[in-house]
């Protein structure tokens, strides 16, 4: 294994905060050669990029905190620039009471992570990456407070007089949101009835604007994924959101070193957990839960419309295996078939996938 101290000549670590950006570049050693602090904007890229030039003139290699969020602007400028990105957690600090803390230290605290790494986490693409990735995660905002108005009209209607409880009773989900959202105000009415009326309406209403965007954003995601990975979208059980966020966590190829860590990184991989002569796996909790949630929705598919797979769960329950462990078997097994199917050749692209792949580990 190659460590990065042998490939560069210095380090540049980087803490990023929403306007303030702090650098340090630091030798393979691990000696802090200078500090530099610099606002987030073009300019500040400007500054970082002329102190690293000028502290490490030969290879280097920048270490970012956040390249996600507050990162986000410093590691496009830099890859535009031809520069080396790596992507580095947040720093461990001493555990003692009393560890010292500024934005230098941690700064240089990134350089020596990345100097010490074993293996290096390469940032996320932007364009069609990040174009894929804001889509999904508004629309599941919109989901998610179409669910909470929906539950908010259910107690409205539990709560609201009796002639407006006999109106909606017997009435589906569906048909009785339209029929609240074509109320209008009952000026006879008391107070109660009318401000009653008016709530469920506007409730309504908020529900059926919340749905209206939802469906236009999937409309966006499955254009995208098609444009893509059209591929991914011809597996059993993958529909546009659940191709979306594997594109999304995968980002491009030559991301992850083996499909053996996409699925660690996926928290599909096994974790050993035997013990004198007990020998099994467990569930790992870790990772990606966006993307181990993404591989879930597929398992839970497949078993239900693929009849290899429900062959394949009926064999491991034979087997002594509960379903939960199945359904870990089956989770390990897509995300090695997904992570082979994006990581091939463009020539290799038009062959199919679903027959050469074995269904369980």
């Amino acid at each position: 294994m190659t460590m990065l101290a042998e490939q560069v000549d210095g380090v540049i670590g980087v803490d990023t905060h929403r306007d303030t950006l702090a650098a340090a570049a630091v030798s393979v050693l691990g000696a802090v050669l200078a500090h530099a602090e610099a606002f987030a904007d073009q300019r500040g890229y400007q500054r970082l990029l002329a102190f690293a030039r000028q502290q490490i003139p030969g290879a280097r290699c920048w270490a970012l905190e956040g390249t996600g969020s507050y990162g986000a602007g410093l590691a496009a400028f830099l890859d535009a620039a031809g520069e080396r990105v790596v992507e580095v957690c947040r720093p461990k600090r001493p555990p003692q009471r009393g560890g010292r803390k500024t934005d230098a230290i941690d700064a240089v605290r990134a350089a020596r992570e990345a100097l010490t790494a074993e293996h290096l986490i390469h940032p996320r693409r932007r364009g069609e990456r990040e174009a894929l990735r804001v889509l999904p995660t508004t629309r599941q905002g919109a989901v998610t407070s179409c669910t909470a108005a929906i539950n908010h009209l259910k107690a409205l209607i539990v709560s609201a007089p009796e002639d407006l409880r006999a109106e909606l009773r017997g009435k589906g989900r569906m048909a009785a949101i339209s029929y609240c959202a074509r109320l209008r105000d009952r000026p006879a009415q008391t107070i109660e009835h009318r401000m009653t009326v008016r709530a469920l309406r506007t409730t309504a209403l908020r529900i059926q604007a919340l749905r209206a965007e939802a469906d236009d954003l999937e409309a966006e995601i499955v254009l995208l994924v098609e444009a893509m990975a059209p591929e991914l979208l011809r597996l059993p059980g993958v529909g546009p959101i659940s191709a979306a966020q594997i594109l999304v966590s995968w980002s491009h190829p030559g991301r992850f070193r083996s499909e053996a860590a996409f699925a660690s990184f996926a928290g599909t991989a096994p974790i050993p957990a035997s013990s004198g002569l007990t020998n099994r796996h467990r569930l790992n909790q870790t990772g990606d839960r966006q993307l181990n949630r993404a591989l879930h929705t597929i398992v839970l598919v497949r078993m239900r419309i693929d009849p290899a797979t429900k062959a394949y769960v009926q064999r491991r329950t034979t087997e002594g295996k509960s379903p939960r462990e199945a359904r870990r078997c089956l989770k390990r097994t897509i995300a090695r078939q997904v992570f082979k199917l994006l990581e091939r050749r463009p020539a290799e692209e038009s062959r199919t996938v679903t027959d050469d792949l074995p269904l369980a580990a």
